[in-house]
């Protein structure tokens, strides 16, 4: 049954593959972009907003028909932004959730982070760059999460990858109930769209943390290509 929804992040390597997927499928999609002129990119059933979850004044009304919002925006990982990140998973969630609340809207599917429930994943090398260099984001991540557990109206999912890799959905991805095995570090960004897209077509995980991964090739997983991901 096709669905009417609001992709945040819809300019982002996860949320632009939402997009795709959810009109492949046969949905409505409204696409939330940065303020500015829109993507150049147009479908039918494609329709963009400007929207920005630091700045609440019209998001409920952007909400408006809705039967689902799908929030895929992120932070980026560089060391700009590692040490001090904007607020996007505190002060941008709640004022989601309040938008979500006055336009009667009570289904959210959203990012996380395996790592919010522990660090223990992956390599030594990993571990300890991700517990340095990544921990503000995590500990926002894990305050949203308390948001999300706190507001009893809201159906919300909070989907947990592993370290994201930009690549199309690979057809065998696994889902863990809360966290991802501590052998695996990577989640494609075309397997988490599809995951969470599927969370919300089958009305899955309603306010659940479940976890995503997949093994990846060691030219993917290895120590060069994620410590050159992270201080990129």
């Amino acid at each position: 049954m096709s669905k009417s929804l609001l992709i945040y992040g819809a300019e982002g390597a996860t949320g632009s593959r939402l997009v795709d997927l959810a009109l492949e499928r046969g949905h409505c999609v409204r696409a939330a972009h940065t303020p500015g002129p829109p993507p150049d990119r147009s479908h039918p059933n494609l329709e963009w907003v400007a929207a920005d979850l630091m700045a609440p004044e019209g998001l409920a009304h952007q909400m408006d028909g809705l039967d689902a919002v799908l929030n895929a925006v992120g932070i980026d990982a560089g060391v700009k932004t590692a040490v001090c990140p904007p607020k996007l998973h505190t002060e941008g969630t709640l004022n989601l959730i309040l938008a979500m609340r006055a336009a009667s809207v009570d289904r959210l599917v959203t990012i996380s982070a395996s790592f919010v429930e522990t660090l223990d994943r992956g390599p030594i090398w990993f571990r300890a760059a991700a517990a340095t260099g990544l921990r503000a984001i995590f500990d926002q991540m894990a305050e949203m999460e308390r948001l999300l557990r706190a507001t009893e109206t809201l159906r919300w999912t909070a989907v947990r990858p592993g370290w994201l890799l930009d690549e199309a959905m690979s057809g065998d991805y696994q889902t863990f109930e809360r966290v991802i095995p501590p052998s695996l570090i990577r989640t494609r960004t075309g397997d988490l769209a599809a995951f969470m897209l599927r969370c919300v077509e089958e009305d899955l995980h309603v306010r659940e943390t479940p976890a995503i991964a997949r093994a990846e090739d060691p030219s993917k997983s290895g120590p060069d290509a994620v410590l050159r991901e992270m201080i990129g």
